[in-house]
């Protein structure tokens, strides 16, 4: 799946999945996404260390973030950040427990590249970074719900103005905000 999907679905709505082998007490524990991938995502943040903030941070010496991610990638929790750098694009894969950058690879094909293109030109208007963004919608979202983690961060123009479209998760609930970047 990729980022578009996932934003689409998690966009069109929540539904209760439940997970085999956790309970709580009698009750099976439920994760709230649209479907399963959403739920599996939902509980392998419980693995990460590292926010999402962190992760643009670290990937700053692969070029410009432009987006960046959570993902279940072949079962494993997957801390993703697509860069810009002297006009090419990279995806930069920061390990979730410790900060560090694990892996770059070039971007240079496909719908991939096509994100990547469509997130540099809103990161070119924008005046504030997808990091603070991400944090301010995050303490907003934080004084209703408690714990709150941001899942993804994605810029695009809306209406010619740069936002990002930013997916949170308190507790197993997904939501997502807006942030204008100008």
């Amino acid at each position: 799946m990729n980022r578009r999907e996932i934003l689409l679905a998690t966009a069109l709505g929540l539904v209760l999945v439940p997970l085999e082998g956790i309970a709580v007490g009698n009750q099976p524990a439920f994760a709230i996404g649209p479907d399963q991938k959403q739920a599996e995502l939902a509980n392998a943040l419980s693995e990460a260390k590292v926010s999402l903030q962190q992760g643009l941070a670290a990937s700053e010496s692969e070029g410009q973030p432009i987006s960046g991610k959570f993902e279940v990638e072949d079962g494993k929790l997957q801390l993703s950040v697509y860069t810009a750098k002297d006009g090419k694009f990279f995806e930069v894969i920061v390990d979730h427990v410790t900060g560090k950058i694990a892996k770059v690879e070039a971007i240079d094909e496909g719908e991939d590249l096509s994100h990547a293109k469509s997130q540099k030109a809103a990161m070119d208007r924008a005046k504030v970074k997808l990091a603070d963004a991400a944090a301010k919608s995050m303490g907003q979202a934080k004084g209703s719900t408690g714990d709150v983690r941001v899942v993804s961060v994605m810029p695009q123009l809306q209406d010619d103005r740069p936002e990002a479209k930013i997916v949170l998760l308190a507790g197993k609930q997904f939501s997502t905000a807006s942030e204008h970047l100008d």
